[in-house]
């Protein structure tokens, strides 16, 4: 019996590549090979052009398209039927205004038309231009302090830690000397010092203690069986 309602093979295989496409891209090559050849070979041409105005730079997918960070957020492209969105943020938008007007479009973006040559000198002073502007950013939140032991250092958080002052305090025998600077610090403020102590609380009251995560408690409970004992 010849059953004409059955999917043929190639309807299957249009069924899986649908399903593919229709899966979100988790990686740059993945997402512009759902593209289609003449546009992939443009998608790669800038991304090659990106990777070398920025070899630091981290690439992945952010907001559903390529994205690169360096020193935070640098610049974003996408693939479209008819042109490549590119994404440098509305500063260099600003400081390249003259050279991207023929590109231009909305605020913190250029399109480069398929039809046309993709401006890849522009691209990287661009690039280059977002990489320095990140780099003084993150300068600036550092601020300079020194410690009540005459210790200079930086920091770009608020926190009071002075990080030479914690090198030098830091256990060097003990469980204590296997923590983290924050697991530790928690514990020596609640004056949970000796394995004994640590003892007599739970794992639940160990984790509420700001600063101990999860990947303390194997190292916490290691020495406590060292000793016979565990948490209550």
């Amino acid at each position: 019996m010849h059953l004409s309602f059955l999917p043929t093979e190639d309807y299957l295989h249009l069924r899986l590549k649908l399903l593919h496409m229709n899966k979100a891209a988790t990686t740059v090559d993945q997402y512009i090979e759902r593209f289609p050849t003449e546009i992939q070979t443009r998608l790669q041409a800038l991304r090659k052009t990106i990777r070398q105005a920025a070899p630091e730079a981290e690439e992945s997918i952010s907001y559903g398209m390529p994205a690169y960070n360096y020193f935070g957020a640098l610049v974003y492209f996408a693939g479209y039927k008819g042109h490549i969105g590119f994404y440098p943020v509305p500063t260099a938008m600003k400081e390249f205004e003259n050279d991207l007007a023929p590109y231009a479009a909305a605020k913190g973006t250029a399109q480069f038309r398929h039809d046309k040559p993709i401006p890849f000198e522009l691209v990287t002073r661009i690039v280059k231009f977002r990489m320095e502007e990140n780099r003084q950013k993150t300068e600036k939140k550092k601020q300079a302090r020194k410690c009540k032991n005459g210790h200079a250092y930086f920091k770009t958080s608020d926190c009071p830690t002075c990080p030479v002052c914690e090198a030098e305090n830091k256990p060097t025998t003990g469980f204590l000397s296997t923590l983290s600077a924050p697991a530790r610090r928690a514990l020596e403020s609640n004056g949970i010092t000796s394995v004994k102590k640590l003892a007599a609380l739970s794992e639940v009251q160990v984790l509420a203690l700001h600063g101990v995560g999860p990947s303390s408690l194997p190292k916490l409970k290691k020495a406590l069986q060292a000793e016979g004992l565990q948490f209550q």
